[in-house]
């Protein structure tokens, strides 16, 4: 019984101590910090990028994976409807040019009942 007493009492000695030294790591680190002619290197990770851009990032992804889910439906269409490629470019042109599809318009939505 007495020797974990002992025992207790150098265990909470040695967190004492180590305390005690990083709290004197820490008070010297804030000196460096405070002072201006240190040239303490304080470690940094990549620079903090705006709201604007990560929205701007979030943005072009999307963009991505429209684009991308066009192509797919685009070309599945070609196929359900055995067309190329070529031919709907040739009917999008006719179309355009007899003023009978507007390239600002945009399409319906689907579900509006179109």
């Amino acid at each position: 019984m007495k020797y974990q007493k002992v025992q207790k009492q150098l265990d909470e000695r040695e967190k004492l101590r180590k305390f005690r030294e990083l709290d004197d790591a820490f008070a010297q680190a804030l000196r460096q910090l405070e002072d201006p002619d240190s040239d303490f290197d304080i470690p940094t990770g990549p620079p903090v990028r705006s709201l604007a851009a990560l929205e701007a990032d979030d943005q072009a992804e999307r963009q991505k994976e429209q684009d991308l889910l066009f192509s797919q439906r685009f070309k599945a269409l070609l196929k359900e409807y055995d067309l190329s490629e070529g031919g709907v470019s040739e009917l999008i042109q006719t179309l355009l040019a007899y003023g009978l599809w507007e390239v600002d318009r945009m399409p319906a939505q689907s579900g509006s009942g179109h």
